[in-house]
């Protein structure tokens, strides 16, 4: 006779839960991605968005003739910068109001050989910063916090969008595009932006860009449609005082050019050096043991009497889904959150929390790349950034597009009536469960 767990397994495996799935068929042609490493010399494996930036660095200098003089607004911790630094772009200055989010970019821009080059940081509100020096800036980066705009807030207590403080400080990008009139700028914030007050944040948004003398283009896009292994939803705005901006085609899943599979978490994770520690790790407290029951990609809903458990622990979509959720290393992790709790996942496959380390491969921040400060704090500043890869990906477009600096091979552009499949994909796996 087949035990409760032999048929639940099989329960959750006709399900498509609870095995490791096949993703997609073996690339059989070339895409522009895959001209663009061999072009560079990436090779691909575990750390390979590390090997990327480095090579688009040494070949955009070779190929930037005149400096595009960047600054970058909301700088985080320096997820953009990082990509845009890679890129060829020189970012003069980075105006960023967190102490220990400034104090990271300072140790990426001090030393012999700082990562993001001899760049200025300005600790200080946005409210209170104008440039007197330099004012000849031909790019703008960054987006403005998002947590009135995000899901979790629209769970929590409804989005507030432009009620909200925060929701306003657009306005000071807006300022300081009016005022700098560079040739173009790249805003990124949650998809849920749109949403906001009932599409009048959205409307509100675009009208101050046009007013600015910008026409915008936008597109939602998961970041695991570009290399990184964690599929994350967000907003980005290019806008252009001249010409026409066209989002490039995804380099990985379903609907890149050859259908190239997904940048998993266990590959990106492969070869981090883990101390004693990182390994030892366990969760503990009140849901002690119950990780370790969890399939990979699974969360706590697998306790719940919908997903057929003979002893439910919990209501079905009681719990926020990054509860107790285990990474499947199979795939791309779900989003990364800036503030997590005791339980909040994603929790390695191995049944213990994810180091400092793994955590940078899973948002392709560089091996070599300083964030100050300890786990929380490290933990807060890489949940709020951009995953650089993604950025990597858009700073060549916009190089392309709008400087006129063509890579090696030509990219692959979405035409403005292409939709992407990823909130279906999304739609399906979330009606199996939370």
């Amino acid at each position: 006779m087949e035990t409760p767990s032999v048929l639940r397994q099989k329960r959750l495996t006709k399900q498509g839960l609870g095995q490791q799935p096949t993703l997609f068929p073996a690339v059989e042609e070339e895409s522009y991605f895959d001209s663009l490493c061999s072009s560079w010399g990436v090779e691909l494996g575990p750390a390979w968005p590390d090997r990327f930036g480095k090579s688009v660095r040494r070949w955009a200098e070779s190929q930037i003739k005149s400096p595009i003089r960047t600054l970058s607004l909301f700088s985080g911790m320096g997820g953009l910068d990082i990509a845009f630094h890679d890129a060829g772009f020189l970012i003069t200055d980075m105006v960023e109001i967190e102490k220990k989010f400034a104090a990271s970019l300072a140790a990426n821009t001090q030393g012999p050989t700082p990562y993001l080059g001899d760049s200025v940081v300005h600790c200080t509100d946005i409210r209170e910063f104008a440039p007197t020096v330099r004012r000849d800036f031909d790019f703008i980066i960054g987006g403005p916090p998002c947590q009135t705009f995000s899901a979790a807030a629209r769970r929590a207590s409804g989005v507030s969008g432009v009620n909200d403080e925060r929701g306003t400080l657009f306005q000071e990008y807006v300022r300081l595009l009016s005022d700098l009139q560079p040739k173009g700028f790249l805003f990124e914030n949650v998809y849920g932006i749109t949403g906001a007050n009932g599409g009048e944040a959205w409307r509100q948004i675009q009208e101050a860009f046009s007013n600015a003398r910008y026409k915008v283009y936008s597109r939602i896009l998961d970041t695991a449609d570009y290399g990184v292994p964690q599929h994350r939803e967000r907003m980005f705005i290019v806008g252009l005082k001249k010409g026409v901006f066209n989002f490039p085609r995804p380099t990985h899943g379903p609907d890149s050019e050859c259908g190239r599979p997904y940048y998993s978490a266990g590959d990106a994770v492969e070869g981090v050096h883990l101390s004693e520690n990182d390994i030892q790790a366990r969760v503990t407290g009140r849901y002690e043991g119950l990780l370790e029951q969890v399939p990979p990609g699974l969360n706590y809903s697998y306790f719940t009497e919908k997903m057929g458990h003979p002893r439910p622990l919990f209501a079905w979509r009681s719990k926020f889904s990054d509860f107790l959720y285990k990474a499947d290393p199979k795939t791309p992790i779900r989003t990364l959150k800036a503030q997590a709790g005791q339980f909040t996942g994603p929790f390695h496959w191995d049944n213990r929390p994810f180091s400092i380390s793994e955590f940078k491969r899973l948002q392709t921040t560089p091996d070599e790349y300083t964030i100050v400060g300890g786990r929380q704090a490290i933990l807060h500043q890489i949940g709020n950034s951009v995953p650089s890869q993604v950025g990597r990906i858009l700073a060549l477009a916009v190089l392309d597009q709008v400087f006129g600096v063509s890579p090696p091979c030509p990219i692959s552009y979405l035409t403005a009536t292409h939709t992407l499949g990823f909130r279906k994909r999304k739609r399906d796996l979330t009606s199996r469960y939370m």
